[in-house]
């Protein structure tokens, strides 16, 4: 959940960092620092709080040297603060980390043993410690080595030393690490985004991996230390995508992208003349896959349970659906003629990574669903579905949960059509259905005012209740994270239907519930779930693409969607959610695009 740089160059560096950092601070945060060498100094800089803080810092006391490592930290150990900020610096060594050493504790106790003492709460100064230990005996590479056998739990790790003015080591043991190129300069980063305004050729390290950069060269060594080479990458140009241009905030700029970034992903997958998907090279073949599996975390999660009822729907695949956190723990059946389906945003998602690891060694297919195609989840997929969603910034997903939905749904008309399941009427209706989605999600930003409005109700309000039945329940539990994860504000997603069964103890005078009806084969009984609502004095916010629904006086709120078809009704239902969300936490001054306590990229279990 950190962001880490590092760069080797014959020039100052700090300035280069500090960019860097920004670059990271979509990833979540809430302390940054940096480290640089000149003349055998480690000259140590950090501070609690934004990167803007550590600028400032700078400006009235520079850092000088051609080498140095920065991060922007997201406390797991210890609380956030100076000591406890990132970089963690010995006399000989200084350590930036992302991930959690998860033997900490009991390498502290035995340095504690010696006599060594620590400053900060961390489980990242072990390692410096350790590596300060090694260095006592051996050379910096050789001391890196040593002490990664020592660790438990995931790092990825830049390193600086005193001594060696020339070199950084960076090391790779579950969470991603990136390198880039350039002339006179080379770099390490937590990911590619961070390096991409310097370079545009990486390469990245695979698990267990180090290497060992100076600003001439970089050399790879694997996991017993012998060396090896790299395939060198090179990046798209998309730099535009990072600039908030007229908007206030990241999140309302990619709300409003929707239509495009939509159209752009069903363009990469639909030929518009033949009236086809052009999906091809499935790693099993398609009337042979016995069971699809769906795994994902939270957004992506809801993307997967939405996914799971159009695979019901329209093919005859028996399909599951997990939560990666828990499939990496559960005693799973695996089957050769099983399909499993990661869907993560950044493709770094620890948990998802983890779980599909665990597909791997059990030499199942897997597929990866992604908005980062040179991500870790994509790389170590069979194969990789990109969602093209481009660049996205607000912590909160938005535009990458409509790219996840689309290509999903892409993928479940392609199977169906495949296997026979639909016939080919059915198939090519569903994808002139599916051309017209751009359109409609444009007609439903138009109703942003009437939201602004609807938002008003939450800021006094001590909760809210998202109800939805069949498709429409995994997009009420979207709703309720959006809120949640905005405004800070406690929020349900419930099944309509099982309100009965306990929440509708939690109805009172005046409490918001927002209840998801579009014109399916629920509708009828979401409205008798309303009405039960409405008798114990809820506040009903009605959202539906039903235009023959007539709004009642007990309604507070009615907004009506467009309709495109039944299938599709989950994407569009899902706008007015993410700007109510938005409008709520705009209201109650909320920091949208870095709601506390969250990370962009989940990188740490």
């Amino acid at each position: 959940m950190c962001g880490i740089i590092g760069i080797a160059s014959n020039k100052p560096v700090s300035i280069n960092i500090i960019n860097s950092l920004k670059k990271l601070e979509y990833r979540g945060y809430d302390s940054a620092g940096l480290a640089t060498l000149k003349d055998n100094i480690i000259n140590e800089k950090k501070c609690s709080g934004r990167v803007e803080e550590l600028e400032k810092i700078l400006f009235k006391t520079p850092s000088n040297g051609n080498i140095g490592i920065g991060h922007v930290r997201w406390a797991t150990h210890g609380i956030p603060n100076i000591v406890n900020a990132h970089p963690h610096s010995s006399e000989q060594v200084s350590v930036v980390h992302n991930g959690i050493i998860e033997n900490s504790d009991e390498i502290k106790k035995d340095l504690e043993s010696k006599g060594i003492k620590f400053k900060s709460q961390t489980d990242t100064e072990v390692v410096t410690l350790l590596i300060t230990e090694a260095l006592k005996a051996s050379k910096p590479l050789e001391s890196v080595f040593k002490t990664l056998k020592k660790l438990k739990g995931s790092f990825a790790l830049g390193i600086i030393f005193k001594n060696f003015s020339n070199i950084i080591i960076g090391a790779r043991r579950g969470s991603p690490l990136a390198v880039g190129y350039s002339k006179n300069e080379n770099y390490i980063g937590s990911d590619s985004y961070a390096l991409k305004s310097m370079t545009n050729k990486i390469s990245y390290l695979d698990d267990g991996e180090l290497c060992v950069l100076t600003k001439d060269e970089v050399s790879f060594y694997d996991s017993r230390l012998k060396k090896v080479n790299k395939k060198i990458l090179t990046m798209s140009e998309n730099e535009g995508s990072t600039d908030k241009g007229e908007y206030k905030h990241f999140m309302i700029k990619e709300i409003v992208e929707q239509p495009l970034t939509v159209k752009n992903c069903i363009d990469e997958y639909v030929d518009s003349l033949k009236k086809n998907i052009n999906i091809v090279n499935f790693p099993i073949e398609p009337q042979k896959i016995n069971k699809i599996i769906l795994i994902g975390c939270g957004t992506a999660y809801n993307s997967c349970l939405t996914a799971k009822y159009w695979f019901e729907e329209l093919t005859s695949i028996d399909v599951e659906i997990d939560i990666a956190s828990e499939f990496r723990y559960r005693k799973i059946k695996f089957n050769s003629n099983n399909l499993y389906i990661f869907v993560s945003q950044s493709g770094e998602t620890a948990d998802t990574a983890a779980a599909l690891d665990i597909c791997k060694k059990n030499n199942v297919k897997t597929c990866s669903i992604v908005n980062v195609i040179e991500s870790t989840i994509a790389r170590n997929s069979d194969w990789v579905l990109p969602i093209h969603a481009g660049i996205e910034i607000g912590v909160a997903s938005t535009k990458a949960f409509l790219g996840q939905l689309t290509v999903l749904y892409i993928l479940c008309l392609k199977l169906a059509f495949i296997r026979k399941d639909i016939d080919g009427n059915n198939y090519v209706k569903n994808i002139i259905n599916l051309k017209k989605l751009p359109e409609a999600i444009k007609t439903c930003l138009k109703s942003e005012s009437n939201i602004q409005l609807m938002a008003k109700e939450f800021v006094s309000a001590k909760g809210s209740m998202f109800l939805g039945r069949g498709s429409s329940y995994p997009i009420a539990l979207e709703g309720a994270l959006k809120l949640k994860e905005l405004s800070y504000l406690h929020a349900e997603g419930y099944p309509a239907g099982e309100m009965k069964h306990g929440p509708l103890a939690l109805i009172e005078e005046g409490l918001p519930v927002i209840v998801i009806a579009p014109k399916d084969k629920y509708f009828e009984k979401t409205i008798s779930n309303m009405q039960e609502v409405i008798a114990r004095g809820g506040k009903i916010i009605f959202i539906t693409d039903n235009k023959k629904e007539s709004l009642n006086e007990n309604i507070r709120f009615g907004l009506r969607v467009p309709h495109v078809d039944n299938f599709l009704s989950p994407v569009l239902l899902t706008l007015p959610l993410q700007m109510l969300a938005y409008h709520v936490a705009l209201l109650k001054n909320c920091d949208v695009d870095k709601p506390r306590n969250l990370a962009k990229s989940v990188t740490v279990e």
